[in-house]
C-alpha cells in the first residue's frame, strides 16, 4: 500500500489532506515542521510527499535533499504565498506539481489517482529504451542519433510527471509527435490528447475553442460549446505555436495553469480542470518575450522543462531510418513492396532537408505515388517542386533496356512533378495537348488534382 507524508504547520490543512489521502486508500503520516518530517521519513519512506514551502524551522525545499525525487518519490509543494518564481523553483527542484492554499481537494484526488502508475511508467519507459537500441524507435518517434538520444532522455524524465513542457524547434521537426510521445508515456495516456494550433486559429475564436462558450455568449453561439480544457480534463493539451496566442488570452491561460480553474465564455461560473499542458514554438521563446509576443510570466510557467528538437540535417543516419519507416507505412497501406533505388538513397543522404521531417515524409509519399504499382522501386523524383519554370538541370534516368512506354511514362510524370502538378504547364513543356496528357495520366492511374492545380479536366473520349 502506498504511503503519504503531509508536512504543513497548519493543522487544518494537515487534517483535510490526511482525510482525502486516506479515502484514496493510502496510509498517512503527518508532520508540522522539518524536524518531525525527517523523523517520519526515517520511520517509513513515503511514496508521495505534500510539503509546505514555508515551515517554522526552514523551507520545505530542504526535504528534497532527504528524498531524491529521481528515486521515484513524488513531491507536491504547497504554498499560501504563490509566486511564479517559487513555483518554477519547486518544479525545477523535482516537484511534480504544486498546490495553492486553500488547497483544491479535486486536484489532490487527481494527483493521487496518477500515483500508483509511476512505477509501471518507469518500467514501460525502460522497455522503450530497449526498443530504441533494437530498432531505432522510441514510442512514436523514430531515430537513434546522438541528438535524439538527448531528447529521449529528457522525455523519459519528464513524461511520468505533471510538469508543463516547452518544445522548441524549427517547423517540421516533429514537435507534435514529441508531445504525443510524452502523453503516451504519462499516467494520462488513457485520457484525451488534444492539439490546438494557436497560429491557425482566428484570434476571435481561440478563447471559445480553449474554454468553450455558453449559448448566446456572442452572435452565432446558438448552442453550448465544450472547449479544449474541458475535453482534455485528465489528459494533455498541446498548444502549438504558443507565441501566436493573443496576449490578452495568455493572461487567462496563466490563471488556469496556476489555479486549475477556468470559465466558459458567457458565464461567471468556474470549472475545475486537471490538464497537463505542452506548448511548442518554432521561434526562440526569449526573443518572443522581448518582442512582446509572449508574456514573461507565462513563459516561466511553461518553460519549466524545455526540450529542443534538432533539425533533421543534424540527425545523421536518422534520415534513412525515417524515410524507410515512411515507406514501410505506405507499403502496408497500399499492399506494395517498394524499396528505394540507389539514386533515391544517394539523394536522401546528400540533401539538407530544410523542411525537416515533414519535407522528408512528403518526398517519400511523392516517390511512392509516382512509381507504377508493378514496380518494385519508388520513382526517382526531384526533391524540390518549383511552381515557376521547370528547372533545366532536372533529369530523368533512362537505363539501357527500358521500354519506350516506360520511358515515356517517367518523362511525363517527372515533368508534371516539376511543374507543381499544373497540367497546362506540363503539357506545354512536353509539347503535347492537354487531352493527351490527361489520357496518359488515366492510363498511369494518376487521378485527382493532388497538387492543388486549378486546371479543368477536358473530355478524354478523343486521343490526339
Amino acid at each position: 500500500m502506498a504511503h503519504a507524508l503531509i508536512v504543513d504547520d497548519d493543522a487544518a490543512t494537515r487534517e483535510a489532506l490526511a482525510t482525502i489521502v486516506a479515502e484514496e486508500g493510502l496510509t498517512v503520516s503527518v508532520a508540522g515542521n522539518l524536524y518531525e518530517a525527517c523523523d517520519q521519513i526515517v520511520r517509513q519512506t513515503p511514496d508521495i510527499v505534500f510539503v509546505d514551502l514555508q515551515l517554522p524551522d526552514g523551507s520545505g525545499f530542504e526535504l528534497f535533499g532527504n528524498l531524491d525525487p529521481r528515486s521515484g518519490v513524488v513531491f507536491v509543494v504547497i504554498t499560501g504565498h504563490a509566486t511564479v518564481e517559487s513555483a518554477v523553483d519547486a518544479l525545477k527542484a523535482g516537484a511534480t506539481d504544486y498546490l495553492v492554499k486553500p488547497v483544491d481537494l479535486q486536484r489532490v484526488t487527481a494527483i493521487l489517482g496518477r500515483l500508483p502508475r509511476t512505477g509501471d511508467l518507469m518500467a514501460e519507459i525502460g522497455a522503450l529504451r530497449g526498443e530504441l537500441r533494437r530498432i531505432g524507435r522510441f514510442g512514436s518517434m523514430v531515430g537513434s542519433s546522438q541528438a535524439m538520444q538527448v531528447v529521449y532522455d529528457q522525455i523519459s524524465r519528464v513524461a511520468p510527471t505533471s510538469l508543463s513542457v516547452m518544445l522548441v524547434g524549427k517547423s517540421g521537426t516533429g514537435k507534435e509527435v514529441a508531445a504525443q510521445t510524452i502523453h503516451q508515456m504519462s499516467a494520462r495516456h488513457k485520457r484525451e490528447f488534444i492539439a490546438l494550433n494557436c497560429g491557425a486559429m482566428s484570434p476571435k475564436l481561440i478563447e471559445s475553442e480553449m474554454f468553450g462558450h455558453e449559448r448566446g455568449a456572442f452572435t452565432g453561439a446558438d448552442r453550448q460549446h465544450i472547449g479544449y480544457f474541458e475535453r482534455a480534463n485528465g489528459g494533455t493539451l498541446f498548444l502549438d505555436e504558443i507565441t501566436e496566442m493573443p496576449i490578452e488570452l495568455q493572461v487567462k491561460l496563466l490563471r488556469v495553469l496556476e489555479t486549475g480553474l477556468f470559465m466558459r465564455v458567457g458565464t461567471t461560473k468556474e470549472i475545475a480542470t486537471d490538464v497537463r499542458l505542452i506548448a511548442a514554438t518554432n521561434r526562440d521563446p526569449e526573443q518572443a518575450v522581448e518582442a512582446g509576443k509572449l508574456r514573461l510570466d507565462l513563459y516561466h510557467r511553461l518553460n519549466v522543462f524545455p526540450i529542443n528538437l534538432p533539425p533533421l540535417a543534424d540527425r545523421g543516419d536518422d534520415i534513412e531510418l525515417l524515410a524507410q519507416s515512411f515507406l514501410d507505412e505506405l507499403n502496408e497501406r497500399h499492399g506494395t513492396q517498394k524499396r528505394f533505388p540507389p539514386a533515391v538513397q544517394d539523394l536522401l543522404r546528400s540533401y539538407e532537408w530544410p523542411g525537416n521531417v515533414r519535407e522528408l515524409r512528403n518526398y517519400v509519399q511523392r516517390a511512392h505515388i509516382m512509381s507504377t504499382r508493378e514496380s518494385g522501386s519508388t520513382a526517382v523524383v526531384p526533391v524540390q517542386i518549383s511552381l515557376a519554370t521547370p528547372a533545366t538541370s532536372s533529369t530523368v534516368n533512362i537505363p539501357f533496356g527500358m521500354s519506350l512506354e516506360e520511358a515515356d511514362r517517367q518523362l511525363i510524370l517527372a515533368t508534371l512533378e516539376q511543374c507543381g502538378g499544373v497540367k497546362v504547364r506540363a503539357a506545354d513543356v512536353l509539347g503535347i495537348s492537354l487531352k493527351t496528357l490527361y489520357n496518359r495520366l488515366v492510363e498511369y492511374r494518376v487521378t485527382g488534382d493532388e497538387n492543388g492545380s486549378s486546371d479543368s479536366e477536358p473530355d478524354t473520349t478523343d486521343v490526339s
